[in-house]
């Protein structure tokens, strides 16, 4: 009897349960535990929810740098690291060693051959095409006009309908809107006009989001089960798959439109009329970018999504969070406003009912300009990247790296460290961008990785800037935004930082010193 029991299997699964049980009620409080055969899988999909917060997390744990292999089946080691040394010797030092490589277009693959999935000659021969056009004069004006016309005609005119009614509206969608319609204005030359008080449904944009999310999520599992999933179609990859045919679907049609522009001699100074025209130009050309530019719609379509995918959704992004913070901070407003009521009354005679600013007012808020790049190092629109590596190379802090390795940097974490930034680096403080004569100083860039560094440094940049201040300004100095209570306020699970439960807020148009007068 003793013997059968001994050699029983179900006595043997028995002990190795109390095994396992044992292992986890003694390890459970671990910010990352290792299974076996699994590894750290548990604790990811565990965290997937809050992986941002996670990460903080670990970096306070084991430090900026950790070093973790996949599953068994994911076959992979990643390397996650939040140290700018690190970060700065793989953007701009030995750039040419640390490629996203060709997993990340898999994992990417929505945004197809677009410059920001490729790597070699292909990314450079965008990146100078790209190059040329945001260097333009005639683009920067492009952008300049479409942000004015766009709050002068679309933003403030609805929010003044919000502040009226007293209604409750989610400010992150208001600027989602403002950021779609900019950004399509820009690369299609129209207004699609979804900065509307109706508040028109958009399927186009969320298409976008249902694929960044599904984009986010092939991040958190391994890569042999997304892909069998996307075979079985079923789950996340039934989602992209259906916002990658609507994405396309309407890409087409705005491709459509713009060469029957073309057709009837309709010249354009959006992105796309430019592209378009380069296809044209060198369609019988046998230099290096003709191969490129002659694949057609495809070209056009990746460029569009690449840089739609820039526009909107990296820049309405940063715009909610700074209104948050501000929201928290009423010191920053109290100055944002008198910087801004400072420069409006010293370039106007008289007060408007549209009271935006131009270009030049905007170049010279330093205040402004510094609390954006507050928000923006709080929480980067882009908080997490991934870089490959070709040769064997040892970082900066002697973590030695190896080919296939997958290297996860991490810009949120960054920001919150201590040792980086000083005792008060989760306090939102415009000041530090600020040297002791009043100007922005340069101090804080070398650790500021939120548009990049080195040769891969966001060319949209400028163009962030002229969106987001155009917005801020004109909205900080026509209204007051009051955040909601008992809201939960917490980063969403996507590519992208989205909040994820919208943040609610009311608006209240402000008094200013000159309509007081004359009353």
């Amino acid at each position: 009897m003793l013997h059968y029991l001994m050699s029983s299997p179900e006595i043997y699964l028995a002990f190795l349960c109390f095994l396992a049980i044992s292992w986890y009620l003694k390890n459970k409080n671990q910010v990352l535990m290792h299974w076996p055969v699994i590894d750290v899988l548990p604790s990811l999909l565990q965290n997937a929810h809050r992986v941002h917060e996670w990460t903080v997390e670990i970096a306070n744990t084991f430090g900026c740098t950790k070093f973790e292999r996949g599953p068994v089946f994911g076959r992979v080691d990643i390397l996650f690291t939040s140290d700018p040394r690190n970060v700065e010797y793989m953007v701009r030092t030995n750039f040419t060693n640390f490629p996203k490589g060709p997993d990340y277009i898999k994992t990417f693959d929505l945004l197809g051959d677009g410059l920001f999935n490729v790597d070699s000659e292909l990314w450079h021969i965008q990146r100078r095409m790209a190059h040329m056009m945001f260097a333009s004069s005639t683009f920067r004006k492009v952008q300049v006009d479409v942000s004015r016309s766009m709050v002068e005609g679309s933003l403030l005119p609805l929010l003044s309908q919000v502040a009226r009614n007293s209604s409750i509206v989610d400010l992150e969608d208001v600027f989602l809107r403002y950021t779609f319609d900019t950004t399509f204005a820009v690369i299609f030359g129209r207004n699609p006009k979804y900065l509307d008080i109706s508040f028109p449904p958009n399927k186009f944009a969320e298409a976008m989001d249902d694929g960044l999310e599904a984009i986010f999520y092939r991040h958190v599992v391994p890569r042999s089960w997304w892909k069998f999933s996307r075979w079985l179609m079923i789950g996340k990859e039934r989602k992209l798959e259906k916002a990658w045919r609507t994405i396309d679907r309407h890409i087409d049609k705005f491709i459509s439109w713009k060469r029957e522009d073309m057709l009837k001699g309709v010249e354009g100074t959006d992105l796309l009329s430019t592209y378009m025209t380069l296809q044209e130009e060198r369609e019988d050309r046998g230099n290096e970018r003709n191969d490129l530019l002659s694949s057609g719609d495809k070209f056009l379509r990746d460029t569009v999504l690449t840089f739609f995918f820039a526009g909107r959704d990296t820049t309405g992004s940063a715009l909610s969070w700074f209104f948050w913070l501000i929201a928290k901070n009423p010191r920053v407003e109290a100055k944002l406003y008198e910087e801004l009521n400072s420069t409006f009354s010293k370039n106007s005679t008289e007060a408007t009912n549209a009271r935006v600013f131009d270009s030049d007012d905007l170049k010279g808020l330093v205040y402004l300009h510094a609390g954006l790049c507050e928000a923006l190092r709080l929480y980067p629109p882009l908080p997490l990247n991934r870089k490959g590596v070709i040769k064997e190379d040892i970082l900066p802090d002697g973590t030695v790296v190896k080919p296939g390795m997958m290297i996860v940097i991490s810009t949120f974490v960054m920001a919150r460290m201590e040792w980086l930034w000083g005792k008060d680096c989760l306090e939102f403080k415009p000041e530090r961008w600020i040297d002791e004569h009043g100007r922005l100083s340069n101090a804080p860039k070398y650790k500021f990785f939120t548009f990049s560094q080195g040769p891969r440094t966001c060319l949209g940049r400028d163009m962030a800037f002229t969106f987001m201040k155009s917005a801020v300004a004109a909205m900080i100095f026509n209204f007051h935004v009051e955040v909601l209570e008992n809201q939960n306020i917490c980063p969403k699970p996507s590519i992208v930082l989205h909040m994820k439960n919208g943040l609610l807020v009311k608006i209240k148009e402000r008094v200013h010193y000159n309509d007081q007068k004359k009353e």
